[in-house]
């Protein structure tokens, strides 16, 4: 596995809300470069400069992942975790009690 790439990819919704599976750290900060700069805030910042900086070997990876994961979540743009939903709907559909 090469340095940047993440344990976990981190799929997030782009364009029309199209599941875009972000799997390293040059492919966040590609995607953070290219974010509209009228939606830029602190959390991108950050993000942006995590990435950079697990990209010159001065930051791990999943720390940057972490920080583009909290900048996702607050621009809602985090896709929700389909193991999680499907698990989820497995469980109560195989509830007896609820209907």
């Amino acid at each position: 596995m090469k340095p940047d790439t993440f344990k976990t990819p981190v799929t997030i919704l782009t364009g029309l809300g199209i599941p875009t599976p972000v799997k390293s750290v040059l492919h966040a900060y590609q995607l953070l470069m290219d974010w509209p700069a009228a939606s830029r805030d602190r959390a991108h910042t950050i993000a942006t400069n995590a990435c950079l900086a697990a990209l010159n070997g001065h930051l791990e990876a999943e720390t940057a992942r972490g920080l583009f994961v909290t900048f996702a979540e607050r621009q809602d743009v985090l896709a929700p975790d389909l193991d999680m939903l499907v698990a989820g709907k497995r469980r109560f559909s195989s509830d007896p009690h609820i209907h």
